[in-house]
């Protein structure tokens, strides 16, 4: 299944400070509808993120109804993201080949 939609980066502190996006409601329902099939417990999906021309895989956390993209630092850093900004995502939920 791919995936594209729009979002703002927020901060989540914790420990360490983490970053995401989250996955807007139709999408997070489009996600619930296969998550049994694509995930590998604890309720985290397997997806392949684009934001630009950056491209990397990374898990899709549950929280309140929704989803969250984790945004690395490596990541943010190489597409320019910041706290605040709208990005464009696009994933292919499963991972590489959408399985």
């Amino acid at each position: 299944m791919e995936l594209a939609f729009r979002g703002e980066v927020f901060e989540w502190r914790g420990p360490a400070p983490y970053f995401y996006v989250a996955v807007p409601e139709e999408e997070s329902e489009d996600i619930r509808a296969i998550a049994e099939a694509v995930t590998y417990g604890w309720g985290v999906i397997p997806v392949r993120v684009q934001v630009g021309d950056v491209a990397w895989s990374t898990s899709l956390f549950p929280k309140d109804g929704r989803y969250l993209v984790p945004l690395k630092a490596a990541v943010r850093r190489q597409a320019g993201v910041e706290t605040g900004d709208v990005v464009a995502l696009r994933l292919t939920v499963g991972g590489a080949d959408g399985t």
